[in-house]
């Protein structure tokens, strides 16, 4: 499958700070595709860490994304339905539980090097902030989650929206979403819904609250801070830094709700889980009833994928879940409803998905443990096995 040219799909620049450090910024440089996150892009930017995670005049890295709509949407879906399209094989089984979650070679790739990325992201000894403005969702949460500094600003909009194309809460989702309050992790799987700057800070996917306009100036001000040679009194003096410029947030439905959603999540079966949000007065407050519209179209085996794979991490490390997470990846990208989802939305846009299984009650325990076998590995060993070592 060919790849899209890879110039100045990520910009990198390396701004003089005091006492002779540096700065080093990446910007996600596709606005067209609100800074979708492709193979290209991902790579690139682990290069670049990688660089500068050893360059000892880099005191602090900053991740962004061009234009004013978003950091970023979500991976690149285009890419990744060409190559499932591609990759069917002829005669019956095509696209069945009967195909080799080993057959698409760029989804093998794709998520491989997108799950390398975040956990370094997570594991990165340096300080790393990221400014999360506009749409954050999907991959832009996994470029995001790890940050030591996650900034949102009025405009942000969080959403693990995987529901509605087929695929799960990846990208250390199922990690993040378990440890949510009150088990919120589960109704946010479940229905893709919003989250403001207010309800991502009250949900562990960011840490402070800063206006668009102050970027400017947080930039110069990262200048201007006379760095240490040691990593960690630099994240003391970043998070310090960042303090000066913070704003009031306003409480968003998640905490306004919290009541609400914590009586749904309560419920141990996920059948229950899902009645609850079905059958749930939500009158005319419009956060619910998307919410619930969400869950009504969306796919049951992302639901149940969701939900056992959050049940997992409970006990997992994280690299232990993105390992997880890839092997589930893989399977839903050679016979899940992933392809049918991003056809329903972004192909034919027909919003009109053929969801196999179609009901909750078809998507049981034993039909998602199916996603959770791991393939025969070349070699006999999981891509991911380095992760954490």
């Amino acid at each position: 499958m060919s790849e899209p040219a890879t110039e100045s799909v990520v910009l990198f620049e390396e701004r003089a700070a005091a006492d002779g450090r540096r700065i080093g910024i990446a910007t996600l440089n596709s606005p067209k595709t609100l800074n979708g996150l492709s193979l290209a892009m991902a790579r690139l930017l682990d290069e670049k860490l990688v660089q500068w995670a050893a360059d000892d005049g880099i005191a602090v890295v900053v991740l962004q994304g061009a234009g004013e709509k978003a950091f970023c949407a979500g991976g690149d879906l285009q890419s990744l339905y060409r190559s499932m399209v591609e990759s069917r094989g002829p005669g019956p089984e095509a696209g069945g539980r009967g195909r080799v979650p080993l057959g698409n070679a760029y989804a093998a790739e794709f998520f491989e090097v997108e799950y390398r990325l975040d956990y370094r992201i997570h594991t990165y000894a340096k300080p790393l902030l990221c400014w999360g403005h506009g749409v954050v969702m999907g991959g832009g949460i996994g470029l995001m989650s790890g940050a030591s500094h996650r900034v949102v600003s009025e405009r942000s909009k969080l959403a693990f929206p995987e529901i509605t194309v087929g695929l799960f809460p990846d990208v250390g989702g199922s990690w993040l979403l378990d440890r949510v309050p009150d088990r919120a992790g589960l109704f946010l799987a479940a229905t893709g819904a919003l989250l403001g700057p207010g309800d991502a800070i009250h949900a562990g996917l960011a840490d402070v609250h800063l206006p668009e306009a102050s970027r400017d100036d947080v930039f110069a001000a990262l200048q201007a801070e006379g760095w240490d040679a040691d990593a960690k009194a630099n994240h003391a003096r970043l998070g310090a830094l960042l303090a000066r410029f913070m704003a009031p947030v306003e409480v968003g439905p998640l905490q306004l709700h919290a009541q609400t959603v914590a009586a749904i999540c309560a419920h141990e079966r996920l059948e229950d889980i899902v009645e609850a949000i079905a059958t749930l007065d939500a009158g005319d407050d419009a956060w619910l009833s998307a919410a619930q519209k969400t869950l009504a179209a969306g796919s049951p085996g992302s639901v149940r994928l969701g939900y056992e794979l959050q049940r997992r991490a409970a006990d997992l490390s994280l690299a232990d879940v993105f390992r997880l997470e890839y092997i589930a990846a893989l399977h839903c990208a050679a016979h899940g409803d992933f392809a049918e989802g991003i056809r329903a939305l972004l192909i034919d846009k027909d919003r009109n998905p053929k969801w196999e299984p179609a009901t909750l009650a078809a998507a049981t325990p034993a039909w998602a443990n199916t996603f959770l076998e791991a393939p025969a590995w070349p070699g006999g060993t999981h891509p991911l096995a380095d992760l954490g070592s």
